[in-house]
């Protein structure tokens, strides 16, 4: 005796919507039973064998409309690749399977022509964003490579032949790599080796897709509050789900001069969003929203020589883009990012700092003993200003990206031609020594990149410098620009 209900899985290309089946059980309607669909309808029950006797004679006398069962049309239906699921069912409606976040975004992407506008999920809008600016950025370092200068040292020239003016070499460009993950999303990786003015400079955008399993969400849930709304039941008192689906974009660069009296420069602004899986049927009722979410991101400065001049530039135009959207963001920012951007193993800074932010959503408040004095809040009722909201806080992350080269060019433009000398150069590769031993120990892109599976390890490791070294027991000599920086290093200042 046949079971009541079964249900059989068949490959199929594709993942139909719920109108795609609609539309195909319409077309059904109106077709004569199939020999396929006739046999699914003999496992019914005897008791159902007059029922589908009339049907079918009611067919034969009215060709043009036959009467067709539930049954008959799930079972022609899956037979010929519309559905994924084969159904012998009577009574059930007829399912499909689960739509993963990439599939609903490039379903969006189908439907939508590729448009992206404000009434598109954010994640499609984040990496519209990121992808504009990675080319206006590349655009404008590549205009500062190109631009005549040379680094010398010692009166000579380093980076191309001596005496070869650089308005007779060929134009330096960026490497443009297009890659995708086989687990979903992909990126853009632009990366310029052995320039005149940079020694190596690297602009990412990553689109990521995947699942973070529960010993990841539970790690996860120390540093972004958001995500203890993650338990069942969504109140976050439940157990953690096994799995979360995730989808990450974010953009991400490194400027490394080939001069030591310029500065290397960092950014990062990235978007996390979480979501349950959904079924074909609830997508669009979760476009822009996911179990939870978050901006993070900012940017900062790491000389080899402090000019102070330059700190205050790099400082006043972030404050100003800070103060643009929230009072509070600029000092809590800033002193977040001298206690993130920290080689604790040696008790400095990275660097001069910047801004740096994680775990921003529309409640956002700073962790204990991170951001100013008082706690940054978007959303605390003693605050003049209002909470930002997921719009809000999206323009602020745009601004700050557009803010780098306003930040940077300048200091590149005051830096990149003066003389220098081997002395020099061998303390930005000790410094440069410091800058990678945060970022493979202490930074949480880095290792979240590296433990995320299909990683593209070439792009995570971008930010490293083309060359560094260590010297043993190196201190500098006292009262000389070299412990003027670690000075600064040792106890971070205000700049504006």
């Amino acid at each position: 005796m046949a079971p009541a209900r079964s249900a059989l899985r068949l490959a199929a290309p594709g993942r139909p919507t719920a109108a795609a089946a609609a539309a195909a059980t319409a077309r059904f309607a109106l077709a004569r039973p199939s020999l396929t669909a006739r046999r699914a309808l003999s496992f019914r029950r005897a008791s159902s064998s007059s029922s589908f006797s009339s049907s079918a004679s009611t067919a034969r006398r009215t060709p043009s409309f036959p009467v067709v069962t539930a049954a008959a049309a799930a079972a022609s239906l899956a037979l010929s690749g519309s559905l994924l699921v084969y159904t012998m069912a009577t009574d059930d409606p007829i399912r499909c399977d689960t739509l993963t976040l990439a599939e609903r975004d490039a379903q969006l992407r189908r439907d939508t022509g590729g448009v992206v506008d404000a009434r598109s999920p954010m994640r499609l809008r984040m990496e519209q964003l990121i992808k504009e600016q990675q080319q206006a950025i590349v655009a404008g370092l590549t205009a500062i490579e190109n631009s005549g200068g040379v680094a010398t040292v010692g009166g000579g020239v380093e980076g191309r032949v001596e005496g070869q003016d650089s308005s007779s070499l060929p134009p330096r460009v960026f490497r443009q790599d297009t890659w995708q993950r086989k687990e979903g999303g992909g990126g853009i990786t632009c990366v310029l080796q052995d320039g005149v003015v940079f020694e190596k400079a690297g602009v990412g955008v990553s689109v990521v897709y995947g699942t973070l399993p529960k010993a990841a969400i539970q790690r996860m849930r120390a540093d972004h509050k958001s995500l203890a709304a993650a338990g069942r039941g969504g109140g976050g008192g439940g157990d953690l789900p096994d799995s979360l689906e995730f989808f990450a974009a974010g953009l991400s660069l490194v400027v490394h001069p080939r001069n030591p009296l310029a500065p290397t420069v960092h950014l990062n602004y990235r978007y996390f969003e979480t979501a349950p899986t959904t079924t074909a049927s609830d997508a669009a009722a979760a476009d822009n929203t996911g179990t939870s979410w978050w901006f993070g991101g900012g940017t900062d400065l790491t000389p080899s020589y402090l000019y102070e001049d330059d700190a205050v530039h790099f400082h006043r135009t972030l404050k100003d883009v800070c103060d643009r959207h929230h009072p509070a963001f600029y000092p809590g920012f800033k002193t977040w990012c001298d206690e993130y951007f920290c080689n604790k193993h040696r008790q400095e800074s990275r660097g001069i700092g910047g801004i740096f932010f994680d775990d921003l959503d529309e409640t956002f408040v700073a962790p204990a003993g991170q951001g100013s004095s008082t706690s940054v809040s978007t959303s605390t009722s003693t605050s003049t200003t209002p909470p930002l909201d997921k719009e809000q806080l999206f323009a602020f992350v745009g601004d700050g990206l557009r803010a780098f080269l306003p930040a940077y060019a300048p200091i590149m433009a005051r830096r990149k031609d003066l003389p220098f000398t081997a002395a020099e150069k061998e303390w930005q590769q000790l410094r440069r020594g410091r800058y990678v031993e945060f970022n493979l120990v202490h930074d949480r892109g880095t290792a979240f990149g590296l433990n995320t599976p299909g990683a593209r390890v070439e792009s995570i490791l971008m930010s490293l410098p083309l060359t560094a070294s260590w010297r043993y027991m190196h201190e500098p000599a006292p009262q000389s620009r070299e412990q003027q920086l670690v000075d600064v290093l040792r106890k971070p200042r205000e700049w504006v």
